[in-house]
């Protein structure tokens, strides 16, 4: 049984980051374990939080997984609150690959096209650094624009553009990326680029290019794909860590990467209209109540 670690902060009041993931792994069947790099007290649009940072137990506590020969077949972060934090789950990240264990980052700094509170130029470094190192990232669009460092556009981008914004985030070392809450030619969008030989030709839109690029040490072709969907009025928080879950369910399954993106997609917009009555919208979505939209 395949199994995944968890990397993100704890909020002890609302359904984001982990306490969003967690349900959903663990009824799509994936077993899911936890090193937090803080505990918030709860999430911070509500305008005031404190938190405490766990560098301390995390340097301590990597090396006894060390000792104890724990091996992980996917690790998922999510936000780093220091440079050591980085710097240590990148390194047990690359020990970790070396046995055949997949990297998801899930680069959370911001959306609407600013950082969250709390979120300074600083913590986009150290997203750089922890893209680098993974198999896929899957940021949306804000946070892809503070990574590759190119200008927010409110009005959305082109297909090339898009493209081309993909290939930056692969440039800092993704093998494969998605983007999600993109406007690409006047419509929403998830966009994505993965390996050509891990994206079965039914994965491929007929319409998105397939360019080639200079060969890698994985690669000598990209795969492009844009997934259209209808927006549902209003903003909750969390969606992005539901999203991120399923995905990576559906790809630890051995689902091709757009089959997997589009079911997480559609997941989300039936939590979201489950719940769109809900008025405290800051505290995320209480998954346990959606579990039953997880069947697909």
């Amino acid at each position: 049984m395949k199994q995944i670690l968890l990397v993100n902060d704890i909020a002890g009041y609302g359904k984001v980051g982990m306490a969003a993931m967690l349900p959903i792994l663990s009824y799509l069947g994936i077993p899911a374990f936890c090193l937090p790099t803080a505990l918030v007290s709860n999430t911070l649009n509500y305008g005031e939080f404190t938190q405490l940072d766990t560098t301390e137990y995390m340097r301590k506590t990597l090396p006894i997984w060390h000792r104890l020969g724990f091996h992980f077949d996917a690790i998922c972060t999510g936000l780093m609150f220091s440079e050591e934090q980085s710097r240590l789950v990148a390194r047990f990240c690359r020990e970790q690959a070396k046995q055949g264990c997949t990297v998801f980052v899930d680069p959370v700094m911001g959306d609407g096209g600013k950082l969250y509170n709390g979120i300074g130029k600083r913590q986009v470094e150290l997203m750089r650094q922890m893209v680098s190192v993974a198999h896929l990232t899957m940021p949306n669009y804000t946070e892809a624009c503070y990574l590759a460092g190119v200008q927010f556009k409110p009005q959305g981008l082109s297909r090339d553009e898009a493209c081309q914004l993909l290939d930056k985030l692969t440039a800092l070392g993704a093998r494969s990326a998605v983007i999600t809450s993109c406007i690409i030619e006047g419509k929403n969008h998830v966009c994505g680029v993965c390996e050509s030989s891990e994206a079965p030709e039914a994965t491929v839109d007929p319409d998105a290019p397939v360019v080639p690029v200079a060969p890698t040490a994985y690669e000598a072709q990209k795969a492009y794909f844009f997934l259209e969907y209808q927006e549902v009025p209003g903003l909750f928080h969390g969606t992005g860590d539901i999203f991120s879950a399923v995905l990576i369910a559906h790809l630890m399954k051995g689902e091709p990467l757009k089959q997997s993106t589009r079911k997480a997609m559609d997941v989300v917009r039936d939590m979201i209209m489950r719940n769109r009555d809900v008025k405290d919208r800051m505290c995320g979505i209480f998954i346990e109540r959606c579990l039953d939209l997880l069947k697909n």
